[in-house]
């Protein structure tokens, strides 16, 4: 919890680096990475790479691995995804107690999310995805479900002076009201899956079509969490979106309509576990520096806010698919 990076200098990048037969002819430009340290170099043929320094402590080494397996696996599916690449037949690299992995950096823009073709192209690539990933279930990534999305983050949050007095009391009320009603939609029996995990807006590239990155989530739960973060905007907007993405996902799998249920409940857990992802980082100097408005009375009085709201919205009928005319 306490780890902070102050062992990762520049020098010993570079020393980790040169392991790799690389030779480095530019500065390492830091990426916008806070969970690990992601940075982009060229080497002396000016081919551009990414390195990440995994944060000691989070992953066991055979999770990584199998992240880094899965991307390969996706990719030998012709499955377009940023994969890590090998040295002497090894993807995952040590020095001095860190591991980290390279990639050819990808270039691509953003993905526009109010692009309903892109949207439908996206969704093809999901579905795809979820084809394959649904017959390769994980043996050492972990489980999206309640304990680790909200019941650990609620005792941790509850285990510290994170909150202002007067705002305890009420915050908990609403938050285990919150977990209650989370828990009981989770109760749902649905497939369990390999997922992708973290796929937001920002882990897709767009490269003449989708290019997917960043894997470091990937865990087993329900297909819909690969889905529901690509949804904005009111319903309207996103019953349409919902239409888009599944046309091109249901090219490949079919999605069970009863995990439109679960949309709210996993916005829920992603929103509590993001608060407490904030307070178990905050020994890292990064964090302080680059979240200030956390740890403050205000923070917490719109976090009350935004689950007061999220309770209304855990109460509101599912997303369905718009009618055809």
């Amino acid at each position: 919890m306490g780890f902070d990076y102050r062992d990762l200098t520049p020098d010993l990048i570079l020393d980790a680096l040169a392991q790799t037969g690389l030779v480095i002819d530019s500065g390492l430009t830091a990426l916008n990475s806070y969970e690990n340290r992601v940075y982009q170099f060229h080497d002396e043929a000016r081919r551009r790479y990414v390195v990440k320094f995994y944060r000691p402590g989070r992953w066991r080494r055979e999770q990584i691995l199998e992240e880094h397996a899965f991307t390969a696996l996706l990719a030998a599916e012709e499955i377009p995804v940023a994969t890590p690449l090998a040295f002497d037949g090894e993807t995952l690299l040590e020095y001095q107690g860190f591991h980290f992995a390279l990639w050819p950096s990808l270039g691509g823009r953003a993905f526009e999310m109010d692009n309903l073709d892109q949207l439908e192209g996206v969704g093809r690539w999901l579905g795809r995805l979820h084809e394959v990933s649904s017959v390769h279930p994980f043996q050492h990534r972990p489980q999206l479900d309640v304990a680790t999305m909200l019941e650990e983050p609620r005792h941790l949050l509850a285990s510290g002076e994170w909150l202002p007095r007067s705002l305890a009391k009420p915050f908990f009320g609403v938050l285990d009201e919150l977990i209650a009603h989370v828990r009981e939609a989770m109760s749902l029996e649905v497939e369990q899956i390999s997922l992708h995990g973290d796929c937001h807006p920002g882990n897709i590239l767009w490269r003449d079509g989708p290019l997917l990155v960043d894997f470091d989530d990937c865990r087993t739960g329900p297909a819909i969490q690969d889905l529901w973060m690509l949804l904005s905007g009111d319903r309207q907007e996103r019953m349409m979106q919902l239409d888009a993405l599944l046309a091109g996902y249901e090219e490949f799998m079919e999605l069970d309509r009863r995990e439109l249920r679960l949309i709210e409940p996993l916005r829920a857990m992603r929103m509590v576990h993001y608060m407490a992802w904030l307070a178990r980082r905050w020994s890292d100097p990064a964090f302080p520096r680059h979240f200030p408005w956390f740890n403050t009375g205000a923070y917490w009085e719109q976090q009350l806010k935004a689950m007061q709201e999220q309770l209304l919205a855990l109460r509101e009928p599912p997303l369905s698919l718009t009618p055809a005319w």
